[in-house]
């Protein structure tokens, strides 16, 4: 599986305001300088976050980005699917047909089958941690997933 950089920045950025929200709106230069992006980036990102009302914007002097609900409520798949839409959806196939108007599989498709699994089990597993899930660092995350086969173990490993 293979993240756009715009999940990855944009979650990262959201985790950034809810650390940085204690009451007061978080500039962008702020979550920029800590996440080591442009602000320009960042004013996009927030852009889209705002656009799906995970993130609210304060204008003015003393203006950033807040969070719309709080932290123990938005879960690292209401983000991704804000950043880049679901992640799996039924018109996946029909993206994929090839040099045909219709893919040649349309009827009896196995791969359609594992694909929406893929997507329903990643869905899940994404709406079952939340932005204070994360707040709480790597290993509690760990905890609260199913555990991973040791073979998985050996490649996420840094």
């Amino acid at each position: 599986m293979k993240l756009s950089s715009q999940e990855e920045y944009g979650l990262r950025c959201l985790l950034q305001v809810a650390r940085l929200d204690q009451g007061s709106p978080v500039p962008i230069s702020d979550v920029a300088q800590r996440e080591g992006l442009s602000t320009d980036y960042v004013a996009k990102l927030m852009r889209v976050l705002r656009q799906h009302e995970l993130v609210v914007s304060v204008r003015g002097p003393q203006g950033g980005y807040k969070l719309a609900r709080p932290a123990e409520d938005i879960t690292v798949h209401d983000a991704v699917v804000a950043l880049d839409g679901p992640l799996y959806d039924g018109g996946f196939c029909e993206a994929h047909s090839g040099k045909q108007v219709s893919c040649v599989h349309s009827t009896r498709c196995s791969l359609r089958g594992l694909w929406r699994w893929v997507g329903s089990a990643l869905e899940q597993a994404l709406a079952g941690i939340t932005l204070a899930d994360l707040m709480r660092g790597e290993s509690f995350v760990d905890s609260a997933l199913p555990p991973l086969p040791a073979s998985a173990l050996a490649e996420v490993t840094p």
